[in-house]
């Protein structure tokens, strides 16, 4: 693991940022804190973070609403803590831009591999120098950053990689499934209705500048990269 990895925690209960920061710090990591959502969102801009484990229930501002306007300046990875555990608060949060969510109460173990699955993923976007071109959208692999039309597409990590999957592998029908086993490392249960809205995001974004189709359905199968 590298030990330079800085995450922020935004969470306003005591007991539960001391816990966190004090277990993370014992992993290598450096840990920064905010109490409330307008402190979270001031730091998470003027810092560079490599990943922000966000609760929602935030004061001042809640943490969804710190999530959107976060995502319309920063990719950075996040993981949402949430008490809520009802599967339509996932998929709101997922579709704002969150790549993860944990449940409270939590095991602090869960959390660690859900940051370490993330912040791998985050960190292959440096692998390698191939550009992987389609139609008119070009991933750059060595630098995480992706173009349509040649402007930069806004992606959250998990979009990012789901791109990036079906780019490297144009003539393979992945299930949900086989995107879950491939993108979510962290050995969870498997959760169909993340990769549904993950990949609903993504193609709101391609279609954003594009008319031409990216990614299709295979009915009954799964999606592939359209002709």
């Amino acid at each position: 693991m590298d030990r330079s990895k800085r995450i922020l925690l935004v969470e306003d209960d005591n007991e539960i940022r001391e816990l966190l920061c004090t277990f993370l710090s014992e992993n290598g990591y450096e840990t920064d804190t905010a109490a409330n959502g307008m402190e979270g969102l001031k730091k998470a801009l003027g810092t560079e973070y490599d990943l922000i484990l966000l609760d929602i229930m935030l004061p001042y501002k809640s943490g969804d609403q710190v999530l959107k306007e976060l995502r319309e300046r920063s990719n950075v990875p996040v993981i949402v803590l949430s008490a809520k555990d009802m599967v339509q608060t996932k998929i709101d949060v997922i579709r704002i831009g969150a790549d993860d969510y944990v449940t409270k109460p939590f095991d602090l173990g869960e959390v660690l591999v859900r940051m370490e699955a993330l912040l791998r993923r985050s960190g292959r976007r440096n692998d390698d120098a191939e550009i992987l071109r389609h139609k008119n959208l070009s991933l750059h692999v060595k630098e995480g950053r992706a173009f349509l039309k040649g402007k930069e597409l806004s992606l959250t990590v998990k979009e990012y990689a789901i791109l990036q999957l079906l780019l490297a592998n144009p003539n393979k029908v992945f299930s949900r499934s086989n995107i879950f086993d491939s993108l979510w490392e962290d050995g969870g249960n498997y959760d169909d209705n993340a990769v549904k809205v993950h990949v609903s995001n993504l193609r709101s974004k391609l279609a954003a500048l594009d008319s031409e189709e990216y990614v299709e359905t295979v009915w009954g199968m799964g999606y592939r990269l359209a002709n």
